[in-house]
């Protein structure tokens, strides 16, 4: 009999239209269906690596649809299964109202013990939702916003896992080496705690990457992609770690439409049905996405009604060269200017590392990056690069020509350069381990400009860590790092913003929400038992 591996995952959304993405343990045909509701929709599995999975799009659906359903695969039902406890997994399409719950975070790691990393946030929504009957809220649409799963700070069960496929010599435990460790990180991360199971099959989900679903500190600089690609075994790493975010992640952001036009989900299902295994076009296509980052997308943008939400890959577009580096290379951020504009009640910009961090912070580094690229000469420059890699100096603030024109675009939008001006523009954002809200304050625009961030879903801040960011969130050291940007020939920021909420270093989800021009924010945190209690909130407009 057929097995599900992995899912059901309830993925893009419309008001009309639903995704269902499933791994099984053998090629088959997987069918979505409730009968009742006239729900019959299937799709054969492709092939990679040994591993299928199919992607089952159900079109024709009410708004705001709340319809139970079965996944069968070969003519067998394989979920929802027998005797788990749960409520029915449900298709949930977007309301016809326009109102909308974004809940967001960051950073999970899993498994683990709660002495480890505390309670898990996703799974104390998870259990909210199955237990709290008509009265509780749900989301709209549930965003993750990097760090999906941790490919480089391993636990004892996937070390396990890669001692049991590994001979001696090979690369040790500590590294992920390529497609097959990458897939079975995701099957730890989402498989095997029944209540986030249950929570990826119900409510909808996108993604986008950061650093620790490749690796830490991924491309943070031309000199760390000339070194890492000088490993003999980085092709490997970088070709499974692309191709495996491509197939578990990405697919489930794109609509049916963006799906069908995609080159590569066309190349990848020809192969699988021609050779029986589209491994080497995944790989082919992984390794030049990595080094021409101009030939693929990762980033993408959905309307809802009065609300759009643009969701930055900040990681593997970047443009790093040896005389020019960005955030995005200039076909993404011509992308990303296109979609900056105004006649939404709503903008959401969503990038894994937050656009406006604490001033001392964003002093620190753009002072780094100027050092870096030689404002001080070539032994500095070096010295520089070291202070870049250690410290994890690689946000926006650290790309200050892209941070600029970033700043461009979103005053242009809020000034009602480019269309009615939304009521809010809000960076929702993850990566640093403590959540806070910051509003800008200069230069005056019709839209409140704002930035929102959640982080960590599960993996707290240490210690000592959490001691320095208290430090630069008082703003204690801010003069003396913004005297040596100064110094460092950097401009002043075109924005000026203060930290209103926070920050708070708890395990946490967010919520956006947004009815009419109306915008709120809270956050939750579980706390022990894992029940969720508010941590903190604001409104944003209205």
């Amino acid at each position: 009999m057929t097995a599900l591996v992995l899912g059901p995952h309830l993925r893009h959304v419309s008001h009309h239209t639903a995704t269902i993405w499933v791994e099984t343990d053998r090629p088959c045909e997987v069918r979505v269906v409730n009968r009742e509701h006239g729900v019959d929709a299937g799709a054969r599995t492709f092939t990679a690596h040994g591993h299928h999975y199919a992607v089952v799009e159900i079109e024709g659906l009410e708004p705001g649809a709340r319809i139970p359903y079965e996944v069968v695969a070969d003519g067998e039902t394989v979920w929802p299964e027998s005797g788990s406890g749960f409520p029915p997994s449900q298709i949930r399409t977007l309301d016809a109202s326009g109102d909308l719950r974004i809940s967001f975070g960051s950073c999970r790691r899993s498994p683990g013990s709660v002495e480890q990393f505390g309670y898990d946030a996703l799974a104390a929504l998870s259990d909210r939702l199955r237990t709290g009957g008509d009265s509780v809220e749900w989301p709209d649409v549930l965003l993750m916003v990097g760090d999906q799963i941790y490919a480089d700070e391993l636990t004892d069960e996937m070390r396990a896992f890669i001692r049991s496929r590994r001979g001696p010599g090979d690369l040790p435990v500590e590294e992920v080496a390529d497609y097959e460790e990458y897939t079975y990180l995701y099957k730890l991360a989402w498989h095997d705690d029944p209540a986030v199971r249950w929570l990826l099959s119900t409510v909808p989900t996108f993604t986008i990457f950061d650093d620790h679903d490749i690796r830490d500190d991924w491309n943070t600089s031309y000199a760390w992609r000339q070194e890492i690609w000088s490993q003999p075994w980085w092709r490997a790493r970088i070709t499974g770690g692309i191709g495996s975010y491509w197939i578990y992640q990405h697919l489930g952001n794109l609509s049916p439409g963006e799906r069908a036009s995609d080159p590569v989900y066309r190349a990848v299902r020809k192969a699988s049905d021609e050779t029986g295994d589209a491994g080497a076009v995944l790989d082919a296509f992984a390794e030049r996405a990595d080094k021409e980052p101009a030939s693929t997308r990762w980033s993408y943008a959905h309307d809802w009604g009065g609300v759009r939400l643009i969701v930055v890959d900040s990681r593997c577009s970047r443009l790093l060269t040896a005389d020019r580096r960005g955030m995005l290379d200039d076909e993404e951020f011509a992308w990303l200017d296109g979609q900056c504009q105004g006649g939404m009640d709503h903008l959401l910009i969503a990038s894994s590392l937050p656009y406006l961090l604490p001033r001392t912070i964003h002093h620190a580094e753009s002072w780094n990056e100027a050092v870096a690229g030689g404002a001080w000469g070539k032994t500095a420059a070096k010295l520089g690069e070291k202070i870049r890699q250690a410290a994890d100096l690689e946000h926006w603030a650290a790309f200050d020509e892209s941070f600029r024109a970033l700043a461009a675009d979103v005053v242009a939008v809020g000034r009602g350069e480019r269309g009615p001006a939304p009521a809010s523009i809000s960076f929702l954002s993850g990566d640093i381990h403590y959540s806070y809200l910051a509003r800008v304050t200069r230069p005056d625009t019709e839209s409140k400009i704002s930035q929102i961030v959640c982080s960590p879903l599960r993996n707290p801040l240490a210690g000592l860590f959490r001691w320095a960011n208290r430090i630069a969130y008082t703003g204690v050291a801010r003069g003396p790092f913004r005297a040596l940007a100064k110094l460092a020939r950097v401009p002043v920021p075109p924005l000026r913003w203060r930290l209103t909420d926070g920050p708070w270093f708890d395990n946490a989800i967010a919520t956006v929400e947004l009815s009419g021009r109306d915008c709120r924010v809270r956050w939750e945190t579980p706390r022990d038992g894992g029940a969720l209690a508010e941590m903190g909130g604001a409104q944003i407009t209205g």
